[in-house]
C-alpha cells in the first residue's frame, strides 16, 4: 500500500508507521465499487485523496460485479503501528445505481452499526458512517462520475467482516450504536498511539449523556471504578465515560460542553498523577511522584520520618498504606488536590467536580467534597 502524497512528517522521527482509518478504507472501497458499476472494471490499486493532502493507494481484497448491476469492493484496514482493534478488518462497499437526483445514500451492511440514541453527529436510525467519511465518499463518487459519465446517484452499503463482534470491545454499544462498528476518521490517517478514536469516544459519550438529559456524569479509569460510582451514585450506563488515561480529554471537552456535575473516579496512583498536574495518566507518559505525595502527607500531619517513608515507597499504593497506618488521610488529600486541578482545567465552566480514589479491589480510599466554580 503506497502513499503518493507522503506520510505525516511529524511522525518520521518516531519510527512508527501511520495507518488508515475505516473512513479512508471505506472511501477506497466505495470508489472502486462505483467505478466497477460504471465500467465493469475495478481500479486496483485504488487511489484516494484525503483531507490533508495524503493520496494513499489501496490494494483490493474483494472484487465482485453481480448480474443485478451492483458491485462490491473490499479493502483490508492497515492501522500501521497503532494498537487499533479494527486493524486487519475487511471493509466492504457495495454500490448500486439510483435514479437521477437521488444523490449518494448510505446503508449499514453487516458489521456496521446503526445510531439508536440522540447526541451523536448523526440522526437516530442512520448508519454509523460519520460526516467526514460521508463527504469523502460523496467527493470521490462525483470524481468517478465525471471521469466515466455517471450521474453520481448511488447507494453505498458499507460492511465490515466480523464488525459486530469487534464492536463489543469499543464504546459503540454504550453510545447507542448497535449492530457493529462506526466508519470513522477526520483526516483518514491513523497516528500511532494518538488514541484519537478513544478520545473521540469520550467526546461522543459526553454528547450522548447531555442529549439524554444527564446532569451528573462520571469519568472512570476502568471497569472497577465504574462499578464503584454506580454503587455510590446509581448512575445509568449512558452517564459513564470510559476515561481511561485521558483525564485531560474529559475535562477539556466538558469545559466546552458543560454538565452540572462531573465525578472523576480511578485508582489512587493514577489520580495522584492528576493531582500532580498530569492530564495523561498512562504509565508511559507520566509517573507517580512520590516526592509530591510526601509533600501532601506533610500537609496532612505526617512527620518527617513518615514523609521520608512515603518518598521512598516502591509504589503509590505502598505510600498510601504507610499513611493510613499513621492516620494521615493521603487518599483524601490526593482526591482534593486532583479535584482542584480539574477545576483549574475547567477554567470556571459551570461544572461541579468531585473525585473518588479507589484501591485495586474497588474500595474507596480517598474522596473529595463536591465543589464548583
Amino acid at each position: 500500500m503506497g502513499d503518493g502524497g507522503g506520510r505525516d512528517a511529524q511522525l518520521k522521527h518516531t519510527g512508527l508507521r501511520p495507518g488508515w482509518t475505516t473512513g479512508a478504507c471505506a472511501t477506497a472501497a466505495a470508489t472502486a465499487a462505483y467505478t466497477a458499476v460504471l465500467t465493469g472494471d475495478f481500479p486496483d490499486p485504488v487511489t484516494v485523496g484525503l483531507p490533508k493532502g495524503h493520496t494513499p493507494s489501496f490494494a483490493l481484497a474483494v472484487e465482485e460485479v453481480r448480474a443485478d448491476g451492483t458491485a462490491t469492493a473490499g479493502v483490508v484496514k492497515d492501522a500501521g503501528d497503532d494498537p487499533d482493534v479494527t486493524h486487519g478488518a475487511l471493509v466492504r462497499a457495495t454500490a448500486r445505481r439510483l435514479p437521477p437526483g437521488s444523490g449518494v445514500t448510505f446503508r449499514a451492511g453487516p458489521g456496521v452499526g446503526t445510531v439508536t440514541r440522540p447526541g451523536l453527529p448523526l440522526e437516530v436510525g442512520e448508519p454509523a458512517v460519520n460526516p467526514v467519511p460521508r463527504q469523502l465518499m460523496r467527493d470521490h463518487v462525483a470524481r468517478v462520475a465525471a471521469e466515466h459519465g455517471g450521474s453520481g446517484d448511488v447507494e453505498l452499503t458499507l460492511s465490515v467482516d466480523h464488525g459486530e463482534e469487534i464492536a463489543r470491545s469499543t464504546w459503540n454499544p454504550r453510545l447507542g450504536i448497535l449492530g457493529g462498528l462506526s466508519i470513522l476518521g477526520t483526516t483518514g490517517v491513523v497516528v500511532p498511539y494518538s488514541c484519537s478514536a478513544w478520545i473521540d469516544s469520550i467526546r461522543r459519550g459526553v454528547d450522548v449523556a447531555r442529549a439524554a438529559g444527564r446532569t451528573h456524569v462520571a469519568g472512570c479509569t476502568g471497569s472497577t471504578s465504574e462499578r464503584t460510582v454506580v454503587a455510590a451514585y446509581g448512575l445509568p450506563d449512558d452517564a459513564l465515560l470510559d476515561m481511561g488515561d485521558f483525564a485531560g480529554a474529559v475535562l477539556k471537552y466538558v469545559r466546552r460542553h458543560p454538565v452540572d456535575r462531573l465525578t472523576l473516579c480511578g485508582g489512587f496512583a493514577k489520580l495522584s498523577k492528576l493531582a500532580a498536574g498530569h492530564l495523561d495518566l498512562h504509565s508511559k507518559r507520566s509517573q507517580v511522584d512520590k516526592g509530591f505525595l510526601a509533600e501532601l502527607a506533610l500537609q496532612g500531619g505526617a512527620d518527617d520520618a513518615l514523609a521520608a517513608e512515603v518518598a521512598a515507597a516502591n509504589t503509590g499504593l505502598a505510600a498510601l498504606q504507610s499513611c493510613t497506618a499513621h492516620g494521615v488521610p493521603l487518599g483524601d488529600l490526593v482526591a482534593l488536590t486532583a479535584r482542584d486541578r480539574a477545576l483549574g482545567v475547567l477554567r470556571g465552566a459551570p461544572v461541579a467536580v468531585d473525585v473518588v480514589c479507589i484501591d485495586r479491589a474497588g474500595e474507596i480510599v480517598g474522596r473529595s467534597a463536591v465543589h464548583g466554580p
